[in-house]
């Protein structure tokens, strides 16, 4: 079978940085010591795919052809590998990539016969190559997507769980094991965003691998207005434990529930970053290093770590915690905050049908330390909690 492979060099680069996206500020990100994502996932994706292909688990010992450019969209990531013997090399890429690039790269995968394309990137890629397939024939347009999440934000359907996740998706998909079906092209209104308004817009449609498991599902925007007394109710809980501790610092995670609890407490908090609140004072929108040098500081007279808690919302629909919109929170914050100190936030919307919280940190030990502690407590009421098991990627 013949996938295609596309990555967008680019893509998740202002993530840890606090940038909301990496769309036109990539050389910024990169000044600032932004490093690659979206190739290193491509990298992890491929890497477990090889292993996969030559396990029992490729039962017909089938093969499969990566198509690809040469360099930063594709090739780097293979000979990375040292897949050069499934790979086929048609094109070079750019010093600079733009969308242009990545459309003109699906162009010429669909002139290539591709079957798949497996693509690493966040929505605004999915975008491009939806936007690319739209202007081929009907056959065309039905060529199934699997992205790798290497984006800021994937609110798209098309994203595999995790790097590892998209191999087992290819694997599968290769082996007539799943069936395709049509997913939403999900991404934030930007418009709406700059007045401050946190709004998740459909773009289109693609056809994916159909995997409950291994596929994340377009996000949702489940909240309702009837819900205000309950997201009320979450605010008075951390009111509470303020009052309890007055030397607790409060980590605010993004999306629209916390911030609403936020204004119920006075607070205006950031929509799509990460907010400390501590000592009646509110460092807003802060990127990773910033979150490790405050949270280092919170320490008393002896050195040791005072109260601290991380609030996070699950995102609708997809069940993520950790992962999706909300990369300043690294492997190396998350370590420093703790998975005892971490509270996840969720209205009765958001809980239903929510039998598990996906982590994707982007580093194995890390997601490994989550899943073997197996549950996260989820805040559903005021001093209401629940345990939520922990899904396995």
């Amino acid at each position: 079978m013949r996938i295609g492979v596309v990555v967008n060099p680019d893509a998740g680069l202002g993530g840890r940085l606090g940038f909301k996206g990496s769309d036109g500020r990539a050389a910024e990100a990169r000044a600032a010591g932004a490093q690659d994502r979206a190739g290193p996932r491509m990298m992890a994706c491929l890497t477990r795919l090889d292993e996969l292909l030559a396990s029992s688990l490729n039962r017909t010992n089938a093969t499969i052809t990566l198509v690809h450019w040469n360099g930063r969209m594709g090739g780097s990531w293979i000979y990375a590998n040292s897949l050069e013997h499934y790979s086929e090399c048609i094109g070079a890429s750019p010093e600079a990539t733009t969308a242009s690039h990545t459309a003109h790269l699906v162009h010429e995968l669909i002139e290539a016969n591709v079957d798949a394309i497996l693509y690493a990137g966040g929505d605004g890629t999915t975008r491009d190559i939806v936007n690319a397939l739209g202007t081929h024939s009907d056959a065309a347009q039905s060529i199934p997507l699997i992205g790798v999440p290497g984006g800021v934000k994937m609110h798209s359907g098309c994203f595999a769980t995790t790097p590892k996740a998209a191999a087992e998706v290819i694997l599968a998909f290769v082996l007539g094991d799943l069936r395709t079906s049509i997913t939403e092209v999900m991404d934030l209104d930007e418009e709406v965003y700059q007045e401050g308004v946190w709004k998740v817009r459909m773009y289109g449609e693609a056809w994916t691998p159909s995997s409950p498991r291994f596929m994340q599902g377009a996000k949702e925007q489940v909240e309702r207005a009837s819900e205000e007394e309950t997201i009320e109710g979450l605010a008075q809980h951390v009111e509470t434990l303020l009052e309890d501790r007055s030397d607790l610092m409060v980590v605010w995670g993004s999306g629209g529930t916390l911030r609403r609890m936020g204004e119920h407490l006075g607070q205006s908090l950031t929509l799509l970053g990460i907010d400390i609140y501590h000592d009646n004072t509110l460092h807003s929108d802060l990127n990773e290093n910033d979150l490790i040098r405050i949270i280092s500081q919170h320490t008393n007279d002896k050195g040791e770590p005072r109260p601290l808690l991380l609030l996070l919302s699950p995102m609708g629909g997809q069940g993520f915690l950790i992962g999706r919109g909300n990369l300043q929170l690294s492997p190396d914050v998350l370590r420093l905050i703790g998975h005892s100190n971490i509270l996840g936030v969720a209205t009765p919307s958001k809980l239903i049908g929510l039998e598990a919280v996906r982590i994707d940190t982007g580093d194995d030990a890390l997601d490994d330390l989550f899943q073997n502690k197996r549950f996260i407590k989820i805040l559903q009421g005021f001093r209401t909690t629940r345990l939520i098991r922990v899904a396995e990627m």
